[in-house]
């Protein structure tokens, strides 16, 4: 009877002392459980996007490491143009203009590793870059690169958007991409990305920027980054500016052999601009600043 008793007793401590543990550390414990759900949708989602394109990335003739073939129905001038404007329909001249560095003091630049080249050597010292190396369209909202000032906890671009308006946007991304489904599926995320850009920073003039080309050496190895790629990419990227809200910048002539490949001198490793040849980079952007007439 005692041995019984005191299993009963030692049973009902053990759930009171590991009811009040739970108590006491529910915070953190439901911080964790949050982070496991959010890395179950996340997987989840990413699962069925490659899901419900698998059909189409099988299909031969698009892939990204050749001469892709792209419909001309795939990005429609007009219909696309007018979805991601978001306009009136009423034009508004405007011209280019050679600015100063205070131009971008207003500006954020969001993406990859090149973008990050631009940060560290371009001498924007009051810009907003939220670039990473390895960021891509379809993770560019959600990836936590964003220091949080005074804390080690990192935010997310969604996040940063939110919380501060800018009046102009440099995207250059695409690079990372390639070796993942078509010109096609790239397009679709692209088109969305810039929509979403539009309804954080309503105000903000966009410059989608041409992906820089690589060297032909680099182009000629086989795999998923080619030139050909690269331009069938940024021909439909060129088709989402209306020159009103949107605008389309490629610095690949100032930058690119006669060949059509990066100067293989600008470059270390085939792909990323040497420091001292960011300038040109930066010196094109000065070059290209939107202004509009007052009349």
């Amino acid at each position: 009877m005692g041995k019984k008793f005191d299993r009963k007793y030692i049973r009902f401590f053990v759930i009171l002392a590991f009811t009040g543990i739970c108590f006491f550390n529910r915070e953190p414990l439901l911080y964790l459980a949050k982070k496991v759900f959010a890395w179950g949708m996340e997987n989840y989602e990413q699962a069925f996007r490659v899901n419900e394109h698998a059909e189409e990335d099988t299909v031969s003739g698009n892939d990204v490491s050749g001469g892709d073939s792209v419909s001309a129905n795939s990005v429609s001038g007009n219909e696309t143009v007018e979805d991601i404007s978001g306009g009136d329909g009423a034009f508004v001249p405007w011209e280019y203009m050679t600015a100063d560095d205070t131009y971008f003091d207003d500006a954020v630049f969001i993406g990859d590793s090149r973008t990050v080249g631009l940060s560290e050597y371009g001498g924007l010292d009051n810009t907003t870059f939220y670039a990473s190396t390895g960021l891509t369209v379809y993770k560019l909202f959600d990836a936590e690169i964003i220091p949080v000032e005074g804390s080690l906890q990192k935010k997310t671009i969604e996040e940063a958007l939110t919380e501060k308006q800018f009046s102009k946007i440099y995207l250059m991304i695409g690079i990372n991409e390639m070796g993942t489904g078509t010109v096609d599926t790239f397009m679709e995320k692209y088109r969305t990305v810039i929509t979403h850009l539009q309804e954080l920073q309503p105000d903000a003039i966009i410059y989608v920027q041409a992906i820089m080309r690589v060297t032909g050496e680099r182009s000629a190895q086989g795999d998923y980054i080619s030139n050909e790629g690269i331009d069938a990419r940024n021909a439909e990227i060129e088709k989402l500016a209306d020159n009103q809200k949107v605008f389309y910048l490629d610095v690949n002539p100032l930058i690119c052999d006669e060949d059509g490949g990066l100067i293989s001198s600008y470059t270390f490793d085939g792909v990323h601009l040497k420091a001292q040849y960011v300038s040109i980079w930066k010196q094109f952007l000065m070059e290209h600043a939107v202004v509009f007439s007052k009349e």
